[in-house]
Parts: C-alpha cells; structure tokens; sequence
C-alpha cells in the first residue's frame, strides 16, 4: 500500500488564507498532477437528468423548496428520461446523473426502480447510473443498488452541526444525514458528498473541517460548489455580505486541496461554477476536477429545474451545448474518457479494506 501523505488541518488552513499567487499556483498545479495519476489526464462524462422539482423538503437554500410558489413544478416522463439516456449513451456517455427534489414514497420508489432496471437493459449495462435524489431509507437505497444504480451523492452541505441548523427546519438532523451515508456505503453504492461554499456565517474554520469530513467518512466522490444566493429563499435574508470573487477563490482552493489531501476520490467540476463566473468549470478541471455533468436533458420554461438562480435555460441544441463542452475540456488540457465509467479509485481500495 502507498504511503499516505498527511496534512494537517492548520496546514489546510493556512493554504485558504494564502494570497502568493506564486505559492497558489504551485498549489494548483500540484493538484493537477495528483489528479493525473489517477485518471490519466481523463475527463468523465456524467450527462445530468433534472427530473423532477417536486420535494417535500423546506431548506432554506434552495430554490425547488416545497414553500417556494415562484416556480413551476414538473416530473419528466419515463419516455423522456429514457430518451435523453439513450442520447448520452450513443454519444459515449459513461455515465448519467439523475437528480430530482426529495420525495419519499413508494410510488417515487417504484417508479425509480422501474426506470434503472430499464436503462441499465436498454444500454446492455454499459452505462453507470449516479443518482442524487436526498434521504432515504436503507431499504430504499438497496433497492435502487439492486435495481442498477451505480453511485449516489448526497450532499451534507456543510460538516458543522451548528451551521447546518441554520440551513435547515427542525425536520432535518444531521446525525440523519451522516447516517444515511453509512448506509448507503453499506449497501453497496460508490458514495459521494460535498459542501456548498461561501455560506452565510461559514468560517475557514469549518473548511478545513469540511476536507477532514470527507476523509473521516470514507468518501469515494465529492460533489462541492459556490453557495448562490437566492431572493426566493429564506437564507437570502443573511447574503448581503456575500462577496462572489470571495467564494470562487475558496472553491478552486477547496478542489485543490481535497484533491491532494484525499488523492483517489472523483471530484466534480460544478454546474453551478459558471453561473458566477464564465469558464470557471474549464478552470476546475486543472485544478483537481475529474468529472464533469453537462446537461442531456434541456430545461424549457415549463421544466425548469431552479436549483439555484440563473440555471441554464437552454435556447440551442443538447448537440451544441456538447460541442462546447469538449471545447472546454480540449482548453483545459484533458481528454474525455468517451465510454467510460469512471468508478472511483477510492471506492475499489475502501471495500478491499473492509473485507
């Protein structure tokens, strides 16, 4: 087994406080390079469904809230979330995404794992399934294991107990949220989490502690970006210190040093990284990012998602909006790993330790 490299928490702190842009870019590159060991300068491709902006949850970030009457709900089709899975699959497609608003019945339940046994058929099981759909039971999540899905996200969002109160009603635990973790790496799912960054009342303090976080929990992918403030939401009350240059700076630095402190994870260049700033994911993906989820499925103004504001609401085909994808990986010096799964490292050597 390789030696690991340890780092400490004021070390990582220390790099969130730097400003030598020599030192940064030193950083930064030392990233890609961990970043190269372990996907061969490959980019995976992870085509994102939104299928759906029902929840039944009320978190004060987030703009498809349940109390949020400003947006128009929808639940795509069976036949149109097929359709667009076939679609990334023939253009090489290792993997699609399928995220949606939390609701937890048993209808949602077999409508989903009626859904992956269907593509996982129609694409002769060439194709991993990533799904994003909030907390489950664990009996849900090793049915929809069993059913085809590959990986899960699930985000924590922040890694303080006290912060995450202020993000959320009394409805939610975050002893909860870690639970359902544990659950999903014992059932079997490649597991991912991650952090939104630039939070009201976020220090650097909990930064780090957000790294250490993903390494104590055994982590195989991280899904982590910018918080965008939403007018819409109840946290838009606290964003008047919000400073979007700020946030950036910290999450290049959060990419950077995950990467090297956590070495064989996946780590998603964020959708939401260009919507403060053009290019930010062709940027991500030289600074630790291996992953990239463009949209198969385009969102008309009956169907938009509204995760956070000024999502993509797309005016030209899913064929350009691809074509400019691997234009941004081609600049960012990558290649696209067409047909490609892109497991995680990390999730083969965390079961192999657990045996």
């Amino acid at each position: 087994m390789a030696k690991e490299t340890f780092i400490s928490k004021e070390i990582i702190k220390n790099w969130f406080f730097c400003k030598d842009t020599k030192k940064l870019n030193k950083l930064y590159k030392q990233a890609n390079k961990e970043t190269k060991k372990i996907s061969q300068n490959k980019i995976y491709l992870r085509g994102l469904i939104e299928f759906s902006n029902f929840c039944q949850k009320n978190c004060f970030y987030c703009g498809i809230r349940k109390s949020n009457k400003e947006i128009k709900r929808y639940l795509l089709s069976k036949e149109e979330i097929l359709s667009s899975s076939l679609w990334a699959y023939r253009q090489g497609f290792g993997s699609i995404t399928l995220q949606s608003g939390e609701i937890d019945t048993e209808k949602r339940l077999d409508f989903l794992i009626d859904l992956l046994k269907t593509i996982k058929k129609m694409t002769k099981d060439e194709i991993g399934i990533t799904l994003s759909l909030g907390e489950l039971s664990k009996e849900a999540y090793k049915a929809l294991f069993q059913a085809g899905g590959d990986r899960y996200l699930l985000r924590i969002e922040t890694s303080n107990s006290s912060l995450y109160k202020t993000l959320h009603p009394q409805d939610h635990n975050f002893k909860r949220r870690t639970q359902c973790l544990e659950d999903l790496k014992s059932v079997g799912f490649q597991t991912g989490t991650g952090v939104m960054i630039g939070l009201p009342k976020q220090t650097i303090e909990d930064l780090a502690n957000d790294i250490i976080f993903y390494k104590t929990m055994d982590m195989d992918m991280i899904g982590m970006g910018p918080y965008i403030p939403d007018k819409e939401t109840p946290l838009y009350k606290n964003h008047s210190g919000y400073d979007t240059m700020r946030t950036l700076d910290l999450t290049h630095k959060m990419i950077a040093i995950t990467r090297i402190f956590l070495k064989d994870v996946n780590i998603v260049a964020s959708t939401a990284l260009e919507t403060l700033y053009a290019n930010e994911k062709n940027l991500a993906l030289q600074i630790g990012a291996n992953v990239i989820m463009p949209y198969v499925y385009f969102h008309n103004s009956d169907k938009y998602y509204h995760l956070y504001p000024n999502q993509p609401n797309f005016s030209f085909t899913k064929e350009k909006y691809f074509e400019k994808i691997k234009e941004q990986i081609k600049k960012s010096g990558k290649k696209i790993a067409y047909f490609e799964k892109g497991d995680p490292l990390h999730y083969f050597s965390r079961r192999r330790r657990k045996k």
